[in-house]
């Protein structure tokens, strides 16, 4: 049996916003392992367990850059340590250049990216000066590049905090500002059920099916419990299936209100700064304790 401390509860706890004792449970049944503990505390607890989901972990900003006629772009994620330096002027025009530097260089990786000119050096030694410059460590994350089959559109939100890049074909750019700002607010995973992971699509159902257990329901009908449990979370995460954030009649999905204006979605890209990124958890008085306990031992 793995030992449960203080600061794998803290971690837990930030993570879904549960409580102490239960993220205490949940880590004893799953003898330690942190993700299994986070699907003990969803059949327990329900959808509560994923607030985590729609935290920052890390600072930065998402950079977008277009050209003229929209046809070619790519969106980018720099991080720094605090939200002060993601303000910072010279912070912002790395994003840019980087930015639009990946649109009009097409390099493979971040590594790729940071061995390109920029300035009188290249965007590592521009980066690294930056770094000396301003005292905070910062790091190019992630980016893509697109070359439209349609029209690209973008959205900034929250201080750059959510970016998306959309290629919409057909429709106007009224109708491309308003699904990419419907994209920021409900983060759908994937564009249709097709491009969602196996590995969520498993997740979902075994959480189910742990669930209706839990409540007593019949071995019998358990997979068919999870049948629409899944279909039901396809529905909440795909793009195409989500409801329009502003139908006037709150049932229009993303799907319908496309077919209404004769266009389609060649792709999208979102961008949540942080997104899967982990804090180091401070549990200030477990650390306290901690050091009582070894200065004890002494």
């Amino acid at each position: 049996m793995a030992a449960i401390t203080a600061s794998m509860v803290a971690e837990l706890r930030a993570k879904t916003d549960a409580p102490m004792m239960e993220c205490k449970k949940a880590l004893t049944e799953a003898d330690g392992d942190m993700a299994k503990a986070e699907e003990v505390l969803r059949v327990k607890l329900g959808n509560k367990a994923t607030k985590a989901a729609t935290r920052i972990a890390a600072e930065g900003i998402v950079g977008v850059d277009i050209s003229a006629d929209g046809k070619l772009g790519s969106i980018i994620e720099v991080n720094c340590e605090t939200d002060f330096v993601a303000k910072n002027d010279d912070f912002l025009a790395l994003v840019k250049g980087c930015a639009q530097l990946v649109s009009g260089k097409n390099p493979a990786d971040v590594a790729a990216l940071s061995a390109l000119p920029m300035g009188e050096g290249t965007v590592e030694s521009t980066r690294t000066a930056l770094v000396g410059k301003i005292g905070e460590n910062m790091s190019i994350r992630r980016f893509v590049r697109v070359e439209a089959k349609g029209k690209l559109v973008s959205y900034i939100h929250g201080g750059a905090k959510i970016g998306v890049l959309l290629d919409l074909v057909g429709g106007d750019e009224q109708l491309g500002k308003d699904i990419a700002m419907h994209i920021a607010a409900s983060k759908p995973k994937a564009l249709d059920a097709s491009g969602v992971s196996q590995e969520l699509i498993d997740t979902e159902r075994r959480v189910a099916i742990e669930k209706a257990r839990a409540d007593n329901k019949p071995e019998a009908m358990l997979e068919k419990i999870a049948d629409g449990t899944v279909q039901k979370f396809l529905k909440e995460v795909t793009l195409l299936a989500q409801v329009f954030v502003k139908a006037e009649d709150g049932k229009q999905t993303i799907e319908q209100l496309l077919k209404a204006k004769g266009a389609s979605i060649a792709g999208f890209t979102l961008y949540i700064v942080g997104e899967g990124i982990e804090k180091k958890v401070s549990d200030f008085a477990a650390e306290v304790a901690a050091q009582a306990a070894a200065a004890a031992q002494k």
